[in-house]
């Protein structure tokens, strides 16, 4: 992979065509080696010129969706990172668990283009047909409590948000507890799986499973869906737009996670929380309740106003907006 990421380099400084001989002498490998580093870079997307007596050129990098390309704008905590990219997987969730049941390291990030079986909770289906989406699993082996790895998803909800904003530069949103709205339309979200270690009251490890629209499927998202779920994108999606956006996902929450104890993403998340001030219907269980959202607190549990003015604070639940009020955010948005 290193010579692979040399060539790449090279290619991308060189001012023109540059030989294959040149390349090897320069950087002190065989033109074997070097041709079979442009073989892969071509199979990862990059679109690389090559004829006899002209060497290679690079002619395009924008599109790209690989490793090296990942890698190359990674910063901080996240450069520890090993990065995997695939075309399509069953669940990004799925294949990364059985890597971290064999031993894999901390930090491992599992980017798909496509999901056969994309998961997300409660058991529902998570939509990721190809080429529509990216969806990213890391692998996090915490040393801390069980208690304070609930967390992790709320600081995945922050760095998602706050990519989302640098990449397209409009205000993401959060919708208690693990999905990122734009414009009134979800368009993220995130199932984090854990293995418990009772001996410790740990975790022997977790996987925080991110899924975002980029731009509608071809057809549109399915009926079930149609009302609330959106897309970055709905007209052609700028060059570099996937790899910079896992980038800034990955950076954002390893740089959080590095310090998850002290919760630095928290007022951020309280500030971009989209059910404070609204009228909900809440369901814990069998139970269904409703009433107004007060906001969220330092541990992230939903604080709710209850008709008959009892305030109650919820760790977990689901929560029902209602859809005239996604309509009014839509518009107010356009």
């Amino acid at each position: 992979m290193a010579i692979t990421e040399d060539v790449l380099e090279f290619l991308e400084n060189a001012e023109g065509p540059v030989s294959g001989e040149e390349m090897a002498e320069k950087l002190g490998i065989t033109r074997n080696s070097v041709w079979k580093a442009v073989g892969k870079l071509k199979e990862a997307g990059y679109e690389i010129e090559a004829g006899t007596n002209r060497g290679y050129r690079l002619v395009s990098s924008s599109n790209v969706l690989c490793p090296q390309s990942v890698r190359r704008l990674l910063t901080g905590p996240a450069r520890g990172c090993a990065i995997d990219v695939r075309e399509s997987v069953s669940s990004t969730n799925t294949v990364l668990k059985s890597i971290a049941e064999q031993g894999g390291a901390e930090g491992m990030t599992l980017i798909a283009q496509q999901q056969t079986q994309g998961r997300g909770r409660l058991g529902r289906t998570f939509v990721s047909p190809k080429g529509t989406g990216i969806y990213i699993s890391m692998l996090l082996r915490p040393k801390f409590s069980a208690e304070e790895s609930l967390s992790v998803t709320t600081a995945a909800a922050v760095a998602v948000a706050e990519a989302v904003e640098a990449v397209t530069g409009r205000h993401a949103m959060i919708k208690w507890v693990n999905d990122v709205y734009l414009q009134g339309r979800k368009v993220c979200g995130i199932l984090t799986e854990a293995a418990v270690d009772f001996e410790n009251n740990g975790l022997h490890y977790a996987i925080v499973g991110i899924g975002v629209n980029i731009q509608d499927p071809p057809g549109g998202f399915p009926p079930e869906i149609r009302d609330v779920a959106g897309a970055l994108y709905y007209e052609e999606v700028p060059a570099g737009v996937r790899t910079r956006l896992a980038a800034e996902i990955i950076n954002r929450f390893f740089g959080f996670y590095e310090h998850l104890t002290q919760r630095p993403f928290m007022k951020s998340y309280q500030e971009r929380s989209l059910l404070t001030g609204l009228e909900v219907t809440f369901t814990q269980g069998d139970r269904l309740q409703e009433g107004l959202v007060l906001g969220v607190d330092d541990q992230a549990r939903l604080q709710v106003r209850l008709p008959d003015g009892e305030e109650k604070l919820f760790s977990a639940g689901e929560v029902d907006i209602k859809k005239d009020f996604l309509e009014q955010l839509r518009r107010g948005e356009e």
